[in-house]
């Protein structure tokens, strides 16, 4: 059985975690099969919008693959991995969270590039009590996200965040009720495909990977914008419906 249900539309992609007997645990299947989305994106860019099924994010790690993993499947790095690579996509990440996220499962929505959550949804970080480090990307994406203390409150003594404190700490950018969280997603994507993919993707690249120039880096990625045709229609188009207005 698939462990991720997929809906393909021209400028996105749905994925839905969909292990329901396991709370939507990130197995080794899992993993490889969203190696499999990332081959596909990195090829034919779309948006991505990662969710779960039944109430649940993702309940975690699979704890029963965990325990018998070994140091070297620790040095592998089999989630942080897959994790990196969704977070290097060239269009942007959305995590659409309705109930926990946890562990492995939140360390999946801190890679994305926008969280929005239902009203039931929580952030927890229980690795330590079972022995083990979050170490799949919430040790140095969570403190960038919400800034040290709270991170350290998260990760060392175990705090989980409901739905209104990672609105408030800027972890998810909206909160919706259960039954609307979908259709705030896809409006969500709507405003990123309206907007010209090219500067979407340099725009990302110039946030996630910044370098000892990054004027250097934008004005390089501008000058590819700016050879552009999209460019040229795009601010004939401006142009001609605001006549009155002539500045960006």
């Amino acid at each position: 059985m698939p462990t991720i249900l997929r809906d393909d539309r021209a400028d996105r992609l749905w994925v839905r975690l969909h292990r329901p007997e396991a709370r939507n645990a990130i197995d080794r299947a899992m993993v490889d099969e969203l190696h499999e989305v990332c081959d596909e994106l990195e090829r034919e860019p779309r948006i991505l919008l990662i969710g779960g099924s039944d109430g649940v994010f993702a309940g975690g790690a699979d704890i029963a693959e965990l325990r018998d993993r070994t140091p070297a499947d620790a040095r592998e790095g089999i989630n942080s991995r897959l994790f990196d690579r969704l977070a290097r996509l060239p269009m942007p990440v959305i995590a659409v969270v309705d109930g926990w996220a946890l562990g492995g499962g939140a360390e999946l929505a801190y890679a994305a590039d926008l969280r929005i959550a239902s009203d039931r949804a929580r952030f927890g970080s229980p690795e330590p009590s079972l022995g083990i480090v979050p170490a799949a990307g919430a040790t140095w994406r969570l403190p960038r996200l919400v800034g040290e203390p709270l991170a350290k409150h998260m990760l060392l003594a175990g705090r989980v965040l409901d739905a209104r404190e990672a609105l408030a700490a800027g972890l998810v950018v909206a909160v919706h009720d259960p039954s609307e969280l979908d259709a705030a997603a896809d409006a969500l994507v709507d405003r990123i495909a309206a907007l010209d993919p090219l500067a979407i993707r340099h725009t990302k690249r110039l946030i996630d990977d910044p370098t000892d120039d990054p004027r250097a880096a934008a004005e390089a990625a501008q000058a590819e914008c700016f050879g552009s045709p999209a460019k040229y229609e795009r601010m004939t188009a401006w142009l001609d419906r605001r006549p009155e207005r002539k500045n960006a």
